[in-house]
């Protein structure tokens, strides 16, 4: 299959064209859309700032791509309106796109709790969706810089750095802040307030968590310290996954769930065995073998960094449990079972994985994605405030938000 037309032209030469459909952005959500209104015969112009397509997707899943997940429904995703991502959902769904995955030959596997990846490397998806694109005949070009946009009577003129083009539909797959060093803008959020949509507040998701002062430096002791089964509460909302301790703070999957529900000055609750009754080991272990430490009984199920810095906390360091009492071993227990933290903050937009919030879903038709005061203008994908759970979801979304629009422009 031929390659997608990639036009790049030297400064100060410029084209003009006419199309259909002008997209803004070629990471998921922006090259589903083109592929999908490519193929039904129209004139697509995908268009991106950066040197090269999908740069998300190629570093994703660490670099094996977490395409989807086939557990995926409205449940796992974060909105003003939960009800707005259930009609492009149920009419593509992961085992549409695995069907596309399999057409072309590329393997996968499921790693855990649904996450679906490649065998080899994410450029296997990147490289699928040019070649729908190319038999859409899409046009890519790359390295294309907007200066302006300009509301037409029959549609939209873009004024770039490769000249002017207009078309008769507009749609904004820019995406959110995420990853600046990708080149990530919150420019899509300023096309839509030009245009008088509204955009929720937004922040980074799907981060680590930060601390300061003594609890920075309590973190800091445990820096490389993984919990593979923990879970992490705010409420009724708990994610169970691992949890990582860093130099700056906390990581991993339990807490980058989390972090999508955590605001500022809130505790989070983490359960570091959720499969255990703690106090009730601990007073087994203190009757059948009183001159154990409770340390070694907590090294048996934890880190034994982690288990000794618990034991600490407590001021049992070299007790044992003959001489503690059960209220002792009941606390202990608790702060195991029941740790409630405090985060300062987030490492921010810098590695976050998505953009929480977005173009208010209230100025858009959950059918098309096509705006309601605006005809002919779309917004896809990470710009919309739809954030999925971590774990190929929000590639499902830009997947399904794509192919809805792609139908309708």
């Amino acid at each position: 299959m031929a390659a997608a037309q990639e036009l790049c032209y030297p400064r100060g030469m410029t084209a003009a064209f006419d199309h259909d459909v002008l997209i803004l952005g070629a990471g998921a959500a922006g090259m589903m859309c083109a592929l999908t209104a490519g193929q039904r015969g129209k004139r697509v112009l995908l268009l991106d700032h950066a040197a090269k397509v999908g740069e998300k997707i190629r570093i994703s899943g660490g670099g094996r791509c977490n395409f989807t997940n086939i557990h995926a429904t409205p449940q796992h995703f974060l909105s003003e309106n939960p009800h707005f991502c259930v009609s492009a959902l149920k009419r593509y769904t992961p085992q549409d796109f695995c069907r596309m995955v399999e057409k072309h030959g590329i393997a996968y596997h499921e790693k855990t709790l649904g996450q679906l990846f490649c065998d080899g490397s994410s450029q296997q998806i990147i490289d699928m969706l040019l070649a729908e694109c190319a038999a859409g005949k899409v046009e890519i070009r790359r390295h294309a810089a907007v200066a302006s946009i300009r509301k037409t009577e029959s549609g939209f003129e873009l004024e770039t750095n490769q000249g002017q083009f207009t078309g008769r539909a507009l749609v904004v797959a820019t995406g959110g802040k995420s990853i600046p060093k990708m080149g990530a803008t919150g420019f899509g959020f300023e096309v839509a307030r030009q245009f008088g949509l509204k955009v929720t507040e937004t922040r980074a998701a799907l981060v680590p968590v930060t601390f300061e002062g003594a609890m920075l430096d309590y973190v800091q002791g445990l820096a490389g310290v993984a919990v593979p089964v923990a879970t992490a509460r705010m409420g009724k909302t708990e994610f169970r996954e691992a949890v990582l301790f860093t130099h700056r703070g906390m990581s991993g999957p339990a807490i980058l769930q989390i972090s999508s529900y955590w605001k500022e000055g809130e505790a989070i609750s983490l359960d570091l065995l959720p499969d255990e009754d703690l106090s009730a080991l601990l007073k087994a272990a203190k009757q059948g073998n009183p001159k154990q430490e409770p340390a070694t009984v907590l090294a048996q199920h934890l880190p034994k960094r982690l288990a000794q810095r618990k034991v600490a906390d407590e001021g049992m360091e070299g007790a044992r449990l003959a001489d503690l009492s059960h209220a002792a071993l009941q606390k202990l227990a608790d702060r195991v079972q029941r740790w409630e933290l405090y985060p300062n903050g987030t490492e921010g937009y810098r590695t976050a994985e998505v953009t929480l919030g977005g173009v208010d879903t209230s100025g858009l038709s959950s059918q098309t994605m096509e705006s309601k005061q605006v005809p002919g203008l779309y917004f896809i994908g990470e710009v919309v405030d739809v954030t999925g759970h971590l774990g190929g979801f929000n590639f499902q979304w830009a997947w399904a938000s794509g192919r809805a629009s792609g139908q309708s422009v």
